[in-house]
């Protein structure tokens, strides 16, 4: 057997550690050591464990995230966590394996873990490798009223662009988080389709269809003119 990469999360948000901690579970080649709530009982643990990925947050009281990689004289491989795009450029300046904006999707976790084996010089991550996932299961947290919520892509509907923010449609209730719409369209599995600037929808819940719009149980989605060739290309496949 193979040994495994020894990791910890330091995050001072509970939703943060969960998620991520649900992240490393899905993957054999990862062991999770511990978690931290803040750099100094990181720091602790890099001092008397091998440890060889942080996944960091960046904002932190105290410490700040980068502040503490300063801090050590033989960093592990740093995964930098943030809800800030803003650190990127400094946070590079640090040659860290990754930069990850949250709310942390799978998908780009998992591309965040292909760097580091290629990184270290290991074959890629295998897929065969990650315990059982189906892209049915997977969710993502939305920032919404000062809370993180979770949404399990396959229970959305479709999803609405309202100015600077994004409108997640479910079936009893909808929830809002600031966002684009384009940036949005990134974070979700490849069965939700763009079909109109303002909207996006989950394939696996339309009803009907026309030229003109899809349909979502009694709920009609225009297709937007310069959507329309492409919508309807992946509707008749």
């Amino acid at each position: 057997m193979s040994k495994k990469v020894r990791c910890i999360v330091v995050d001072d948000e509970p939703l943060a550690i969960e998620l991520l901690e649900g992240h490393i579970r899905q993957f054999t080649q990862l062991e999770l050591v511990a978690t931290c709530w803040n750099a100094i009982e990181a720091f602790e643990i890099v001092k008397n464990t091998t440890i060889d990925i942080i996944f960091l947050d960046i904002q932190m009281p105290g410490l700040s995230g980068i502040q503490f990689v300063k801090s050590l004289q033989n960093p592990p491989a740093i995964i930098f966590t943030t809800a800030y795009r803003e650190y990127a450029v400094e946070s590079y300046e640090l040659d860290v394996i990754d930069y990850l904006l949250k709310p942390i999707t799978m998908d780009r976790f998992f591309k965040s873990i292909t760097k580091y084996f290629d990184k270290i010089g290991s074959p890629t991550i295998q897929k065969q490798s990650i315990q059982t996932i189906t892209i049915e299961d997977q969710y993502i947290y939305v920032n919404t009223n000062r809370k993180y919520v979770k949404i399990v892509f396959d229970e959305v509907l479709y999803v609405e662009s309202i100015k600077d923010y994004v409108r997640i449609h479910l079936e009893n209730e909808s929830v809002s988080t600031k966002d684009k719409i384009s940036n949005f369209e990134q974070k979700v599995p490849s069965y939700f389709m763009r079909i109109h600037r303002s909207y996006m929808v989950n394939m696996h819940k339309i009803t009907s269809y026309t030229m003109q719009d899809v349909e979502i149980g009694t709920i009609e989605i225009p297709i937007g003119i310069s959507y329309k060739k492409e919508v309807m290309k992946l509707l008749q496949r």
